[in-house]
């Protein structure tokens, strides 16, 4: 049997290795297009690849997924992230899980990660074709024809073919496989960070808040944890999250919005009153510029009471009920203008691509292409940052490897 795997990058490699150890006899091809592989492994997590999360639980595992998360919920029982923790430590790249979850090689270098691939692929024969793009597959009599992008090479027939090419960030992109009767949906970016080019709080660049609330003006969407203030605007988990969720509306927006920031992580505004009553009483002289609520950073905390237009030698008695008012407001609903939009790091993950509705969710086969399988990114399934991603690649490509 010949099994082609299209696409050199997370997906395709796992696809490939699962092909291959289930269909020992089988003469198994990855295709790249381009002249190296594995590239998004090699820049992820900064150049030390994030190779899974280490979350066990299946229901909060799925809940990562804006696209996709049902179809993984299911998946995740056949190839989940100790399943994945599991195969790398068995082929030599002992992992550590750190505390935000995250999981790296012992190593901080996604090279060891490559390096293991590449050992795996020559251990089972599995051959590796780069500069060699595929523009269209045909179906004959049961089997399918690659045509590759570039005429010096000859089509070529095969039994089984995964398509693991990633995200496309253009519907262009997609067209050969929308030609084959899938459905596709339009891909827009996913996990980015908001330019903010009008808002003074860019010179703050470099302040993380642990615990910031954000949510969208207008909108249902909302999303917790870290922000990172930029020189361009705001970015860290918090941001990223809401990017994923929000990818479709956001960008039907055109990337222009309002974004509502809480900086203190309460949402019932009496709490947050009382909190600062008891200031108030307690230490009455002290100037504002002297004791920050919620241990918030100290350039944050004097950024915003000069947003308030409170004197510097304002004390916590002088506030008085509106000045309190104003405080609360800004520390709970502080409003910045977002225009634009920035790709995170180097790793665009894109929302869209093959519709599940074209998916066997089981096998991941094509329900209008018989014997065309699917992993990863190029199918409509993306995660928020944190390791997710890589783990759909593994686990599509596990079960796409089983060819069922």
């Amino acid at each position: 049997m010949k099994i082609a795997i299209i696409g050199g990058g997370a997906a395709g490699f796992f696809a490939a290795f699962s092909a291959k150890e289930n269909y020992p006899d089988a003469q198994v091809v990855i295709y790249e297009k381009l002249r190296n592989f594995l590239s998004k492994v090699k820049i992820s997590g900064g150049g030390r690849c994030n190779v899974t999360n280490g979350c066990t639980d299946i229901k909060t595992l799925s809940k990562a997924y804006p696209r996709g998360g049902n179809l993984l919920k299911k998946a995740f029982y056949t190839f989940s992230t100790k399943d994945t923790m599991d195969w790398f430590e068995l082929r030599g790249v002992p992992l550590m899980t750190q505390d935000d979850n995250c999981v790296f090689p012992v190593s901080q270098d996604s090279q060891s990660v490559i390096d293991c691939f590449l050992k795996q692929a020559k251990l089972l024969n599995i051959k590796i074709h780069l500069g060699q793009g595929i523009k269209a597959i045909e179906p004959i009599k049961g089997q399918l024809k690659l045509v590759f992008a570039k005429d010096e090479f000859p089509d070529e027939v095969f039994h089984k073919v995964i398509v693991a090419t990633g995200g496309s960030p253009k519907l262009s992109g997609l067209l050969w496989l929308e030609e084959l009767g899938h459905k596709i949906e339009e891909p827009v970016p996913s996990l980015f960070t908001f330019n903010m080019p009008n808002e003074a709080i860019r010179d703050l660049m470099g302040i993380v808040v642990e615990e910031a609330l954000v949510n969208i003006q207008g909108t249902k969407l909302k999303s917790d944890g870290p922000l990172l203030i930029t020189h361009w605007g705001m970015s860290g988990p918090a941001i990223l999250k809401l990017s994923a969720f929000g990818a479709r509306l956001l960008s039907e927006m055109n990337y222009e919005c309002k974004a509502q920031v809480n900086w203190v992580n309460e949402v019932n505004v009496e709490i947050v009153r009382e909190e600062l009553k008891e200031i108030i009483t307690k230490h009455s002289q002290k100037l504002l510029t002297n004791f920050r609520p919620y241990l918030l950073p100290e350039r944050l905390w004097h950024y915003l009471l000069k947003k308030c237009d409170f004197a510097e030698d304002k004390r916590w008695n002088e506030l008085g009920k509106k000045g309190l008012n104003k405080l609360i407001s800004i520390l709970t609903n502080d409003i910045y203008h977002v225009k634009g939009k920035t790709t995170f790091k180097e790793e665009f993950v894109t929302c869209g691509g093959v519709s599940l509705e074209s998916i066997n969710s089981k096998t991941m086969e094509s329900k209008v292409c018989k014997n065309l399988y699917f992993a990863g990114e190029v199918m409509d399934i993306d995660g928020i940052t944190g390791g997710y991603n890589f783990q759909s690649a593994w686990t599509t490509g596990f079960i796409a490897g089983q060819l069922g």
